[in-house]
């Protein structure tokens, strides 16, 4: 068991679900929302790239650890109110989302004048389907069989994030995959395992179909905007983060070279020094 490092606290969210979240650090309160098929545990090494200059909250989101879950009126609202609880009860006013969660992060700020900077880490924003979603039913049959490392293949394949994934047959990967589940690394007692995170995905492509299209909403937003990007992730993420820099009225846009999607876990001090720089600045 590896040594805990944070504290934890939990707010109630709007319909009442518990929605518990991470803590460490000192300074002004950042709030860092993750994405999908991931957990708090995930950005805990991009906190601690943070946390000399400020108060560090990572969430699990619904569904996850430390949260409740999902529940059965599920949508992108949802999570709204899940972040604007955290918002209210942290006095944060930065917040920081990776994929979907980049997503729910662009969505709470539409309607919360306290979040006067957000960055947003590829948001899958889909744009006339340019968010590839074909794989979803097979994902969801599989993940209604049990057949949980088939579902994750078909996840990571389906949404090409991990380009190199798509070269390797699924032969080869589900096998692997269904390994790694089985042999998973140490885990803190409030991380969560592998295989509990990959039914998560359903309810996240929920967010995505609730939000797709949706790009002019956001024409009006007052908040300051960080639109951050890999140069090796799939190009339907640079289409969206395009089209933000076209609509947001407040916004930058900078490409990491050399990171791909899960850049903030595999590179955080890269994505640090730049959310650092965002949200530091006076």
């Amino acid at each position: 068991m590896k040594e805990r490092e944070y504290s934890t606290g939990r707010v109630r969210s709007a319909d009442g679900t518990t929605i518990g979240y991470r803590r460490c650090g000192r300074g002004p309160g950042l709030i860092l929302l993750h994405g999908g098929m991931l957990a708090a545990q995930h950005f805990m090494k991009l906190a601690a790239a943070l946390s000399a200059d400020f108060t560090v909250y990572v969430p699990d989101r619904r569904g996850r650890g430390l949260s409740g879950p999902h529940g059965d009126d599920f949508s992108v609202l949802r999570e709204v109110e899940d972040l604007r609880a955290l918002v209210t009860a942290t006095g944060a006013t930065r917040v920081f989302g990776l994929s979907s969660g980049a997503l729910v992060t662009l969505r709470t700020a539409l309607t919360t004048p306290a979040l006067d900077r957000i960055a947003l880490y590829e948001p899958p924003l889909s744009i006339d389907g340019s968010v590839p979603m074909g794989w979803v039913a097979r994902y969801d049959r599989e993940i209604a069989a049990g057949k949980i490392g088939s579902a994750l293949v078909t996840a990571l394949k389906g949404l090409e994030a991990e380009p190199v994934l798509g070269r390797v047959p699924r032969l080869v990967l589900v096998p692997f995959m269904a390994i790694g589940m089985r042999v998973q690394g140490d885990l803190l007692e409030d991380d969560v395992p592998i295989k509990a995170l990959v039914p998560t995905q359903h309810f996240d492509m929920r967010i995505l179909r609730d939000m797709a299209d949706t790009v002019k909403d956001y024409a009006a937003l007052d908040a300051r905007v960080l639109l951050l990007g890999g140069s090796k992730s799939p190009a339907y993420f640079d289409r969206t983060l395009d089209e933000l820099a076209a609509t947001l009225p407040h916004a930058r846009r900078v490409t990491l070279a050399g990171l791909g999607h899960s850049g903030p876990d595999d590179h955080p001090e890269v994505v640090g020094a730049a959310l650092h720089e965002f949200f530091g600045t006076p």
